[in-house]
């Protein structure tokens, strides 16, 4: 990360992460496929937190409300303690196409392990691709407001997100029909 913030992403090789971590290129490629992995080396262990988290959740009131809940918790437990880390790995993707559309991946198998954890539960097919979509993107918004106001605290910036989007979906409701 150091390197990927000293240099940008695009001026960091493989040959440079390992000579600043003192390990050989096979170690390297022991732990991941390529250097934009480093940056989402943590996805998987942030999902399956998530998806944890799920299976432990009462899906009342709401399927949203336990998938923000659980993106919560998983998100105190990996990123809360790391702001500016947080804050640089972003603007680093939203420096490269390459690493925006890595993150996308990222994203959407996040989404479609959430949507099968909740369709599992015996929530609809339709309702739970839905409601991971929504949980991931007020995710996301919550933790960009939390990186530019740490004084919310990451879980109320999540949950003040989903409210967000909570008000602006029932506020689209009574709008006229576009077009």
């Amino acid at each position: 990360m150091e390197l990927f913030v000293e240099r940008g992403y695009d001026d960091v090789t493989v040959a440079d992460i390992v000579e600043r971590a003192g390990l050989g290129r096979r170690s390297f490629y022991n732990h991941f496929a390529d250097k934009r992995e480093v940056l989402f080396a943590a996805a998987d262990d942030f999902q399956t937190a998530v998806l944890g988290a799920l299976a432990d959740a009462n899906l009342a009131p709401t399927a949203l409300d336990a998938v923000i809940e659980a993106f919560a918790q998983a998100a105190e437990r990996a990123i809360a303690g790391h702001r500016e880390l947080a804050h640089a790995r972003q603007r680093l993707i939203d420096s490269s196409p390459e690493l925006r559309e890595r993150d996308l991946v990222k994203t959407a198998a996040l989404n479609a392990a959430v949507a099968d954890s909740l369709t599992a539960r015996g929530v609809a097919t339709r309702e739970a691709n839905y409601v991971a979509q929504a949980a991931a993107m007020a995710f996301a918004v919550g933790v960009d407001n939390w990186v530019v106001h740490p004084d919310l605290g990451l879980t109320t910036s999540i949950r003040s997100a989903v409210q967000s989007l909570r008000a602006a979906l029932d506020a689209d409701q009574g709008s006229a029909s576009i077009g």
